[in-house]
């Protein structure tokens, strides 16, 4: 019985840790890479990135946010939107998102 409490107790600490999202679903060891949206419009000259990280689920950071991305390039008219996931369950998680455009 102490076993199964312990093991219990286990997975409620680990629930919401660093994960991070991923298009092949749920890895203890994350290195991969995905879309988010497209436009008509061709791949554009200029790429900005903005990301957030998780430690140990108890510390988040960061602005992942395609607007921020944006502002970095000095993005106007977006072109594509992807992200990039890598992490170590349930200790660190990083996404970033890349925006390309004029």
């Amino acid at each position: 019985m102490k076993k199964i409490v312990g093991l219990m107790g286990l997975a409620i600490l680990l629930t919401g840790c660093a994960g991070n999202m991923s298009p092949v679903g749920f890895g203890f060891i994350t290195d991969v890479k995905g879309p988010i949206t497209a436009t008509d419009n061709a791949v554009g000259s200029k790429s900005g990135t903005s990301c957030a990280k998780n430690v140990l689920g108890l510390y988040a950071s960061g602005d992942a946010s395609i607007l921020s991305a944006k502002q970095n390039a000095g993005i106007r008219k977006v072109s594509t939107v992807d992200y990039s996931s890598n992490g170590i369950y349930p200790f660190y998680g990083k996404t970033c998102v890349m925006v390309t455009g004029e």
